[in-house]
């Protein structure tokens, strides 16, 4: 029997992972690469997802702290969406998916692991990138190392800007 080690899973389980205050709302001494910011600008900020469903799974998110798509305004709105515009471009382009899941979950009950701030999820999908580890052993088998993975996105940061 081989051994699938995914130790960082153990925060997350237990709760102890969540940081203190809102992560979509970084102070400025906060440390980005740790904090797996890949880019910000005033009207939004991209990052990674901690524990991602797939290699490179985006967030995208207004700086406004905001829970839902009303309580921005249409310019905040429309700058919000033209970043995940460049974050589905980006991910095209650097790890050439075949697919790309691309949406918001409102509320706990629909799923928000953070519901006081709303998010976009940029997910890429490969044929085959869905298992049996989820369902047997409620694993994710995520192919590149999440550092690998920042590197990456980094490098190509450029893609978000205007």
């Amino acid at each position: 029997m081989k051994v699938l080690w995914a130790p960082w899973r153990m925060a997350y389980v237990s709760g102890e992972a969540k940081p203190a205050g809102c992560l979509f709302c970084p102070p400025p001494e906060l440390d980005r690469r740790s904090a797996l910011i890949v880019w910000e600008s005033a009207q939004a900020l991209v990052m990674l997802n901690r524990y991602p469903y797939a290699s490179a799974h985006l967030l995208v998110a207004p700086r406004k702290h905001a829970a839902d798509p009303g309580d921005l305004t249409a310019d905040e709105f429309n700058a919000l969406c033209r970043v995940v515009q460049r974050a589905v471009r980006l991910v095209r382009e650097e790890y050439r998916p075949e697919g790309l899941n691309l949406g918001m979950n409102l509320g706990r009950v629909a799923g928000a692991g953070i519901a006081d701030h709303l998010h976009w999820h940029v997910v890429p999908r490969w044929g085959g990138d869905t298992n049996f580890m989820p369902v047997l052993a409620d694993v994710r088998v995520i192919s590149e190392h999440l550092e690998s993975t920042y590197d990456r996105v980094f490098a190509r940061r450029h893609l978000l800007d205007e």
